[in-house]
């Protein structure tokens, strides 16, 4: 089957999904349902699409399909940011009561935190997937450890602001951030275009990219920086979801069997919206809210993470 047919299955398949999340069970009142479901599959569409973009480029410069941007701490970073300025600021200050001003102060970290990981990690040669995995996960582990060691001894009021920003809830989710972030991923899309281009070749390591004529310093730093963004939206909006975008992207390389990222980056975007409208009308209307999606993902992810550590250990 060619990929085009694939990823025209996987389109209609998720607007089916999201058809039936809109227009099925509206009740007595639809004018006002309507309304509110559509800005949440909205919210939901703009996530699974940050994370699976973010995850396919990270994996391509990283040169590995096991670490993802959530792997290597980068939404725990996000978390601690947010603490800190409650911290710093106090919780009634403009900069964490104004949303945007706190979610365009956020970015602005995470990008220079992109900058730091490109010049101590990612420029220096011969590192192995194994030491990448080890650090990522130190790191993560340390940002883990700041936050909760800040929110232990600050204000009880203040930290169930921390709290509400902590857990991945697709029941409130963070509309306020909706235009901006529609506005931010525009953007993003618009100077990823400059280098989409060689993705495709960057795939074949950082050697084989400089021999090409890739100026790869250059271009691996500002993919970093478009990978910050988009878990910062991402993060902002639902809250950290550590292994959906490991599952969609190996998920998209198994189901496209192809090196283009023009079909990797679209199939694993479609398979991200699929897997969590589908796995949200399960919640909803199966489960009956008895337990959550980010749950889920999190313990299905973590299975197939664990699979395919074993699997890299025997290769």
């Amino acid at each position: 089957m060619r990929n085009k047919v694939k990823l025209g299955i996987l389109v209609v398949l998720a607007a089916i999904l999201v058809g039936i999340f809109l227009f099925t069970q509206l009740g007595n009142f639809p004018g006002y349902v309507l309304p509110k479901r559509s800005i949440k599959i909205l919210a939901i569409v703009l996530t699974g699409a940050s994370i699976a973009f973010s995850t396919v480029v990270f994996q391509t410069i990283t040169n590995n399909k096991i670490l993802t941007p959530s792997i290597i701490g980068l939404d725990s970073l996000y978390m601690l940011i947010q603490t800190f300025l409650i911290i710093i600021f106090g919780a009634t200050s403009t900069v964490v009561m104004n949303k945007n001003i706190n979610f365009l102060l956020c970015v602005g970290c995470m990008v220079l935190f992109a900058s730091f990981l490109y010049k101590f990690l990612f420029k220096r040669e011969g590192q192995n997937i194994y030491f990448l995995l080890l650090v990522g996960l130190v790191m993560g582990t340390l940002f883990q450890s700041f936050s909760s060691f800040m929110q232990v001894i600050i204000d009880p009021n203040d930290f169930m602001i921390i709290q509400d920003r902590m857990f991945a809830s697709f029941n409130n989710i963070n509309t306020d951030l909706l235009t901006l972030s529609i506005i931010l991923v525009i953007l993003v899309f618009i100077y990823f275009m400059r280098f989409a281009k060689y993705l495709d070749v960057l795939s074949l390591g950082r050697e084989e990219a400089i021999n090409l004529g890739v100026d790869y310093d250059y271009v691996v730093k500002r993919l970093l920086i478009i990978v910050a963004v988009l878990i910062s939206i991402s993060t902002a909006l639902i809250g950290p979801i550590t292994f959906l975008g490991l599952l969609v992207a190996n998920v998209s390389y198994q189901f496209l069997k192809t090196y283009r990222h023009s079909y990797l980056i679209a199939g694993s975007v479609f398979i991200s919206i699929i897997a969590l409208v589908g796995g949200l009308l399960i919640v909803e209307r199966v489960f009956t809210f008895s337990t959550t999606l980010s749950v889920i993902i999190n313990f299905v992810g973590g299975v197939y993470f664990i699979y395919l550590l074993l699997k890299e250990s025997k290769a």
